[in-house]
């Protein structure tokens, strides 16, 4: 199986993607296939055994009548090119309405005002103005009959088709003006169509521009040079003086500032930033010259990652574009065959063939489904835009929507309603030992884990200027402690259930740990196989924000908000009532979380799993939306999650599910309004009060409002008021 992708110039609506997903259908060999309207490209997954990529690219080509060139993953995709491609949809567009304008100007001059605008006089009307007529009509239909061509080779009726037969029957009936209307119109509403597409793409091409071009950078000999970012190596030292955007992701080495972080995470405060801190491509240097180290290549910074991230989610049909789409499939052939049934039926009764051949011209350049096709994707191109703009990685249409339906929601404790590092709070030594021994032994233990409470035990020794013993043999017990040997004596620690399993009687010691952590702290446990050495109590602070960001969950219509933790009960209870939480789960293995996230799917039908990306990726899998949580930098979660939120604001969940209700809201008023405008002018038209110009612009009008609609999701941000 071999992947090949294609530029697909001209590729600016939804009919474009139907032509070349029915020419895709007709091919053998070729098994998946994907399409991307805001950067003009197609993926294609075939068998080489069975069709070349050529060969793909050819037959779409002939079957479409669009342009296809291969891509080989170098450079913007763009489905602009330039000259003529670019512009000759703007020329002809112009020199129709120029053109009409100039015939209708000469028909008035000739026949007065009333006569051209009413139209269907019976005297004839001068060779020259049906000239400017007709050629006006030719230049509105010049990029559409190639398409409508196309469409009828394939026996599959589209817009293009339907543009091209209103026009040529309003020809032949003797509306010249009304055929020249027609098309000039149309014409309008695909340019309006290419513009909105283009629009979006701007956006995207925007985040393109927030990392410089070059990087200054220091040599062995201390010496400044300036080079482009994509000769810069891994390991380079970079100078990045105030006011300078970080050229490629880093690490501080020397030198201390604040960074304003805000292209990337959406932050609207600086982030300080000393030696060991992380800083990436495209944050804005404020105060003070930082020396970094560069971590990543140009094309793999997080700035390029998230590019390329929105870029692909365009790929991903959301289920509002597949409803329109499956609508528009089955609706544009039925129109076809009405139209054709007013023009002939009736006529066979009243043998008035012209005036209903004319509304069954009517009828089909009203039932134009433009407005309804370019409603959703123009809507959801706007709203993953804005979502990127403002720190919200959301990977599709698809999870994009799914946040609107959300009737629960999980969120994880330890780094996600809390700040994700537990501090010792306090070091109870028994047996004849002392705090500092306890804390000795249990971090020579602790230095092989990478648990958030082993790091909390060795930064506690650290700043006691306790140096950890060796530690051998050691050993992780999953979801309880650890063992290993110091000193020769095999040492466990663990947490209070760890205690339980070993049996051992200290008098009251389980009541005392039972009241520390019902008081908000989590214990570890150190003893040996004959005795308890001693316990250290740690606790996390929550977030300052927490409780505030369940509140707005609940308030976007969420019924229950429940956390999960591998903690025991008192933490996790401490912890659930201050963020007023609904419901508190404790002391939980990964497998557990998976189990009652299954649990919640199958009571409230749509939840959503928020964590941080990695350690609770089975739990994220399983959830109908998974978000991850403070992932900026964080390869992993940018790849597991269907949302990744770039900074640590559990806030903007809740700004997430408001942003998905607005999309969903205007697609709907997007669809409403452009079926209600069809059902008006059919009705018109039966009652013979419409007419083919009025219908066209009708539909022109319903189509830029449609367009300007959608594209108010552009400037959606967390401080919206929804």
């Amino acid at each position: 199986m071999e992947q090949v992708q294609f530029r697909v110039f001209g590729m600016d609506c939804a009919e474009e993607v139907t032509a070349l997903r029915g020419a895709l259908d007709s091919l053998n060999g070729v098994q998946n296939f994907g399409f991307d309207i805001l950067n003009g490209k197609m993926t294609v997954d075939f068998d080489q055994s069975q069709i070349t990529r050529d060969d793909i690219g050819k037959i779409a080509a002939q079957l479409t009548g669009l342009r296809l060139e291969q891509w080989n993953g170098e450079g913007p995709t763009g489905g602009d090119a330039g000259g003529w491609t670019r512009w000759g949809r703007t020329t002809m567009t112009v020199a129709s309405g120029a053109l009409l304008a100039a015939g209708f100007l000469a028909h008035t001059a000739i026949r007065g005002f009333s006569s051209a605008f009413r139209g269907g006089e019976e005297v004839a009307l001068p060779p020259a103005v049906k000239l400017l007529y007709v050629v006006s009509a030719i230049c509105g239909a010049w990029f559409v009959a190639p398409k409508a061509w196309h469409a009828l080779r394939r026996c599959r009726p589209d817009v293009n088709l339907l543009m091209i037969v209103a026009v040529t029957g309003a020809v032949l009936i003797g509306e010249y003006l009304e055929a020249a209307m027609v098309a000039f119109l149309f014409a309008v509403s695909l340019a309006l169509e290419s513009w909105s597409i283009a629009r979006a793409r701007h956006a995207i091409a925007a985040l393109m521009t927030l990392a410089p071009d070059t990087a200054t950078q220091i040599d062995s000999a201390g010496q400044e040079c300036t080079l482009p970012v994509a000769d810069v190596m891994v390991g380079s030292r970079l100078i990045v003086r105030p006011g300078e955007k970080v050229p490629l992701d880093g690490k501080v080495i020397k030198g201390e500032s604040t960074v304003n972080q805000a292209p990337i995470t959406g932050e609207s405060l600086p982030v300080a930033k000393a030696p060991g801190a992380v800083v990436f491509a495209g944050t804005i240097n404020e105060e003070g010259a930082l020396e970094i180290e560069s971590t990543k290549p140009a094309n793999d910074t997080t700035l390029s990652r998230i590019i390329r991230m929105v870029g692909d989610s365009q790929s991903q049909r959301s289920p509002s574009e597949q409803w329109v789409e499956k609508f528009a499939s089955y609706y544009t052939p039925a129109i076809f065959a009405t139209a054709l049934a007013v023009m002939i039926l009736p006529p066979l009764f009243s043998g008035i063939w012209g005036l209903w051949f004319y509304r069954g011209l009517v009828l089909l350049v009203i039932a134009c489904p433009c407005a309804l096709v370019i409603s959703t994707p123009v809507s959801i191109v706007a709203a993953l835009t804005s979502a990127a703009k403002a720190g919200v990685l959301v990977k599709g249409g698809p999870a994009l929507e799914a946040p609107a339906h959300l009737k629960a929601v999980a969120i994880d404790k330890t780094g996600t309603l809390t700040i994700g590092q537990p501090g010792v709070r306090q070091v109870e030594a028994l047996a004849g030992h002392d705090s500092e021994d306890v804390l000795r032994i249990a971090a020579a233990i602790e230095r092989r884990s990478e648990h958030p409470l082993a790091r909390a035990v060795l930064r506690a020794a650290s700043a006691r200027g306790i140096e950890p013993a060796a530690a051998d043999d050691f050993q992780a017990i999953k979801g309880k402690g650890a063992t290993a040997k110091v000193d020769g004596v095999e040492y466990w620690l663990g947490s209070h259930r760890m205690l339980d399993e070993r049996r051992l009687d200290e008098g009251n010691l389980h009541e005392r740990i039972l009241q520390v952590e019902n008081d908000g702290s989590s214990v570890i446990v150190l003893g040996t196989n004959t005795l308890i050495l001693g316990w250290i109590a740690l606790a996390d602070s929550i977030r300052p924000e927490a409780r505030a960001a369940v509140e707005s969950i609940r308030e976007a219509g969420v019924e229950h908000v429940i956390m999960l933790t591998g903690d025991n009960r008192g933490t996790g209870e401490a912890i659930g009532r201050l963020a007023a939480v609904d419901e508190v789960r404790t002391e939980l293995l990964p497998e557990d979380k998976v189990a009652a996230i299954k649990e919640l799917v199958a009571k409230y039908g749509h939840v959503a799993m928020v964590g941080d990306g990695v350690n609770d990726a089975p739990a994220m899998a399983l959830a109908s939306l998974g978000i991850a949580m403070g992932t900026v930098g964080t390869d992993a979660a940018l790849e597991t999650a269907d949302v990744a939120l770039m900074r640590d604001d559990l806030s903007m969940v809740g700004w997430l599910i408001h942003h998905s209700r607005r999309t969903l809201t205007i697609i709907r008023q997007n669809i409403y309004f452009s079926l209600g405008v069809k059902a008006l002018f059919l009705l018109l038209t039966m009652f013979g009060r419409a007419s083919l110009w009025a219908a066209i612009a009708a539909d022109m009008g319903a189509s830029l409002l449609v367009i300007f609609n959608g594209l108010r999701l552009l400037n959606s941000s967390p401080r919206a008021q929804l």
